[in-house]
């Protein structure tokens, strides 16, 4: 059929003109729109291939939210969405494209009137990427060919994940696909009456890239091992690698006299096989998160006669897959559950398939956005808290301004915790008051609150004691360590630390935690709280992995900050002994107080926030509470905490928890100051939307615009998404009125600011 084409232009110009007449000039069918609105209704209507939209001036319209409305529908998978662009002048440098592809373009247009140019763009566009979307969507009859085929079809990824499965697979072997996508070979039951080296001979045969067939016994869902005739083909891709195994499987007969009778696989079958390379481009299996590259098809229909003579070769690793006894607990989970769906009621059995479906999930502990999904607030936090950024698109690269400081002899801190100037003492005589105002702290300690909160709080706690060295020393190391935070930042500076280290504190004084952990577990989340954001840059883990920096890249891309917050940190205490609040302590201890520094730190990291608050709740909230009924309250709290003691993990799970809520506790502070760092991570967001944009990165959080964000909408976005589930909880063991009722009231105060669409709070540098 004729290639349709929309043009989406406000207003009639020599532009618009010049692509409908090269439309005219090579037969295709044109439509035009002049609004946002017509503009979408006309491509739900028609399905164009290719769509141009006037990116050159946005007084008539947005022409980036244009292109990311069409890329939200379904249709828009397959078209091709041009960008016309204003010229630009000799002397104008040209801008990054970076922001039109993140936008949902596929290509821009330099302003151009020429019938000819216009003529050029769209021919091709229509030789490349029309022609490439119309083999994609040729995948669909593919999928029916296989879906009719007769024989048992498998493809598994070139690590033997099943990747397919056909209707006629699902039939013989008595599984739902749903059950077998993304499970590795492995994983499925085994029958024991295949010779020992056959499997060997099966792996020896595909690794070479041979094609192998013969007769192979494989286990039913239902337990029954049936005979079948398979035939294995590799298929080649990219660089000349295989890339997955394609398998087609009849059952195997005998005829009367008990001779065997194989079945010849037909050749229109194999034939059709030969779309899958198209096949795994246009779908992604997501097995492991493995990026699959294009496969060809030179191997799919190579001959092996060799097959009879490899059934002596050794037993290796293809063999051992399906006799290997040690299972995952997962992978136990999932088959007592199978089991148990064997003599069940069909309501049951329909149950349990839903709860096998969602342990085969990858992301097991972080919940679905729902209708949260249409808010870009929420979008946005997630995008930006909750991932490791995407795949670079950028040569440029984000590298530290700041060195490591490893001087602290020019800071002027006082001799013993008796040498505070008054003025700071009598904040400080407050400290263990949750409402304690941390940035009057900051006012009268010169931005340096860490140095002094800590002396006054590792000594309430006894951490000089415990670690065996000097209040010398531990002032050194505090001193170390704030010198290292970055006072440029908004947000992430000595004063958060502070902060965290003020919430840590109070949570370790209330009854039931001090109950649950041990003193050195007391002296780790201190020291984790104080070395927690050591360093930051001010820039999220996201902003990192996309510049490419050498953080990103020594840490390949997994938990950046939080990992390079405790090698420095444990770096500079190390380096020298004056600083070193380890030095005296024996070497298990060390080792000990080590690992629970670091987890606690990690723990900080939100990629795994809800995993960290699920496994909480479910492994403390929910045992306490059925002890406490069971108990009717009586000597309840003592038996608790106790039973909290005997469990090391269970300790890990309160140490991680209450770090992640001193770290996020803003929104539970006082008005004020909740106000206050509300505006502080804002600023800092802001000025990391500004720097993508200046360097042509990605922009991870766009709401956090300093034109056009609204902080209330935003804390309200945190509060619901991040902070509730979690304060809930933690409340639930800790038992936090105060903080909760400061949550309830905070909240409220950002509804009500959202409600008078107040777009932004004044910043902290506008006072």
């Amino acid at each position: 059929h004729a290639l349709q084409v929309l043009l989406i232009f406000a207003k009639e110009d020599n532009q618009s003109d010049g692509f409908w007449w090269a439309c005219d000039r090579a037969g295709y069918r044109c439509n035009i729109a002049r609004t946002r609105e017509s503009a979408l209704e006309c491509f739900l209507d028609k399905h164009q291939e290719i769509i141009v939209i006037d990116h050159r001036n946005s007084r008539y319209f947005d022409a980036e939210d244009i292109c990311r409305s069409i890329r939200a529908t379904k249709p828009s998978e397959h078209t091709v969405i041009l960008a016309v662009v204003p010229r630009i002048s000799a002397d104008q440098e040209e801008t990054s494209v970076l922001p039109l592809l993140n936008a949902g373009f596929n290509r821009q247009f330099m302003e151009n009137s020429s019938i000819t140019a216009c003529y050029n763009e769209l021919v091709q566009i229509e030789h490349g990427e029309v022609r490439s979307q119309f083999k994609l969507r040729a995948c669909n009859a593919v999928f029916t060919a296989l879906d009719h085929c007769q024989e048992a079809i498998e493809i598994t990824s070139e690590d033997h994940v099943i990747q397919y499965v056909n209707p006629a697979f699902e039939r013989m072997m008595g599984y739902h696909k749903r059950e077998l996508i993304g499970k590795e070979l492995t994983e499925l039951p085994k029958s024991d009456k295949n010779c020992a080296d056959l499997l060997d001979t099966i792996n020896t045969f595909i690794k070479k890239g041979k094609e192998w067939q013969g007769v192979y016994y494989a286990r039913r869902k239902s337990g029954d091992s049936i005979q079948q005739h398979v035939k294995i083909t590799p298929v080649t891709g990219q660089g000349g690698k295989i890339r997955h195994f394609v398998s087609l499987k009849r059952l195997h007969c005998t005829n009367e006299n008990n001779k065997q009778v194989l079945y010849r696989v037909p050749c229109s079958d194999v034939q059709r096989l030969q779309y899958f390379p198209l096949l795994f481009e246009s779908h992604s299996f997501r097995c492991k998160n493995r990026r699959k590259d294009s496969t060809d098809i030179k191997s799919i229909t190579s001959q092996s006669s060799d097959a009879p003579s490899l059934q002596t070769r050794r037993y290796s690793s293809m063999a051992r897959i399906h006799s290997m006894t040690i299972e995952a607990p997962i992978t136990k989970v999932i088959n007592i559950i199978n089991a148990a769906q064997e003599n069940s009621p069909i309501t049951v059995a329909e149950a349990l398939d839903r709860v096998l479906e969602i342990l085969r999930t990858t992301e097991l502990y972080s919940p679905q956005l729902g209708t949260k999904d249409e808010d870009p607030h929420t979008s946005d936090l997630v995008g930006g808290l909750m991932t490791d950024g995407l795949r670079r698109l950028s040569g440029n690269e984000y590298v530290f301004s700041k060195k490591m400081n490893l001087s602290h002899s020019h800071l002027s801190v006082p001799n013993t915790i008796s040498d505070v100037p008054p003025c700071i003492t009598q904040l400080l005589d407050h400290e263990e008051s949750w409402d304690f105002n941390i940035f009057e702290l900051e006012a009268v300690t010169n931005k340096r609150p860490l140095v002094y909160l800590g002396l006054k709080v590792f000594g309430r706690f006894g951490v000089s004691e415990f670690l065996n060295c000097s209040e010398a020393t531990l002032r050194a190391w505090l001193q170390l360590i704030e010198a290292n935070y970055h006072s440029s930042n908004s947000y992430h500076n000595s004063t958060h630390a502070a902060d965290v280290l003020h919430a840590t504190a109070f949570f370790l004084g209330k009854e039931r935690v001090k109950g649950s952990l041990d003193h050195l577990d007391e002296v780790a989340a201190l020291i984790a709280a104080t070395i927690h954001d050591v360093d930051h840059p001010g820039r999220t883990n996201s902003f990192l992995c996309n510049a490419g920096s050498e953080l990103a890249v020594l840490y390949n891309d997994t938990a950046v900050l939080e990992s390079h917050h405790t090698a420095l940190a444990f770096q500079l205490t190390t380096k020298d002994s004056k600083c070193n609040i380890f030095k005296n302590i024996d070497r298990n201890h060390y080792r000990t107080l080590r690992q629970a520094i670091i987890d606690m730190v990690l723990a900080t990291e939100m990629t795994k926030h809800f995993e960290h608050v699920n496994k909480f709740v479910n492994s403390i909230n929910k045992p306490m509470a059925s002890e406490e009924t069971s108990s009717h309250s009586e000597g309840s709290d003592c038996e608790c905490t106790a039973n909290v003691k005997n469990f090391p993990d269970n300790q890990t799970l309160i140490k991680r928890m209450m770090i992640k809520c001193a770290d996020v506790a803003n929104p539970c502070r006082p008005l004020e100051l909740c106000i206050e760092w509300a505006g502080r991570i804002s600023e800092e967001y802001f000025a990391q939307t500004d720097e993508e944009k200046r360097q042509g990165l990605p922009v991870v959080m766009p709401v956090f615009d300093r034109n056009t964000c609204s902080i209330p909408k935003s804390q309200i976005s945190f509060i619901d998404y991040f902070i509730t589930d979690m304060f809930d909880a933690w409340d639930a063991f800790a038992h936090l009125p105060v903080l909760m009722q400061h949550l309830a009231n905070n909240y409220k105060h950002w509804k009500t600011l959202d409600e008078l669409k107040c777009k932004s709070l004044r910043l902290p540098s506008e006072n």
